[in-house]
């Protein structure tokens, strides 16, 4: 199976990010930390053009033109690529759908898709629609969460109720074979926060957008009631908090 979920509610994904931009940089220090990396794994490739391929709020397209590049800054959610536009981060804004990118064939030297493709319906469409743009000799980077992300938290709402409250991220074996028709190679990289109580791991996930889940939502009121039951039944360490995420870091190469 290669979709996170039977069915993607991209309007509503959109919605959620869209609702997050004004505060995005301030709380995404885990998608910043990933994007670094990613970035390094360009090695000196030569190409001038990217695609940034779910910008957010340009960080990264801002990166990217610090290096001398040109930069397509493309996104789903119309209230990021807005918040893009108006910090001027790139040379060309662009919303559109990962899986269904309107760009020609071999278009951009290099498309760089930072924490996105998690979202996509089928992760091996999108990674075949990134290396459909992509020119002969480019490369396309891309990060995502895979299972095992958040799992301190899942533990902990199943002690609470039976609802789900966490998304499914895809097993490692599937992002490996999503792979398996390209020249590629995958990094697996574990990143681990630490929060002092539940409100501020929880604005952590809101504060990125990462709240909607992709089939149904939670039941029932965040009430004071459930937070406490739910700070109660969370995993310690050193009297904070973790919070893990499983992060897959794939470099394709255009042939």
């Amino acid at each position: 199976m290669s979709s996170v979920a039977e069915s993607v509610n991209k309007r509503a994904i959109a919605g959620a990010f869209g609702r997050a931009a004004a505060n995005y940089d301030v709380v995404a220090k885990l998608q910043q930390q990933t994007g670094e990396f990613l970035m390094q794994q360009v090695d000196g490739h030569p190409g001038r053009l990217v695609l940034d391929a779910g910008c957010g709020t340009g960080f990264f397209s801002h990166r990217w033109r610090q290096q001398g590049k040109q930069v397509i800054a493309l996104d789903l959610a119309s209230g990021m690529l807005d918040h893009a536009r108006k910090q001027q981060v790139a040379d060309y804004y662009l919303q559109g759908d990962i899986e269904c990118l309107g760009l020609s064939d071999g278009s951009v030297d290099i498309c760089f898709s930072n924490l996105v493709v998690q979202w996509c319906d089928n992760l091996s469409g999108a990674l075949k629609e990134l290396y459909r743009v992509t020119r002969p000799g480019g490369l396309i980077l891309f990060s995502t969460l895979a299972q095992g992300s958040l799992y301190e938290l899942k533990q902990a709402w199943s002690v609470v109720d039976n609802y789900q409250h966490i998304n499914h991220f895809l097993p490692q074996q599937t992002i490996k074979d999503a792979c398996q028709g390209f020249r590629h190679c995958l990094i697996s990289q574990v990143y681990r926060q630490q929060y002092p109580n539940i409100l501020p791991l929880l604005a952590s996930l809101k504060g990125i957008g990462a709240t909607h889940l992709h089939s149904g939502r939670q039941q029932g009121l965040m009430t004071r009631g459930r937070l406490t039951a739910l700070e109660q039944a969370y995993p310690r360490e050193n009297k904070h908090l973790p919070l893990s995420y499983q992060i897959i870091f794939g470099v394709i190469y255009r042939d």
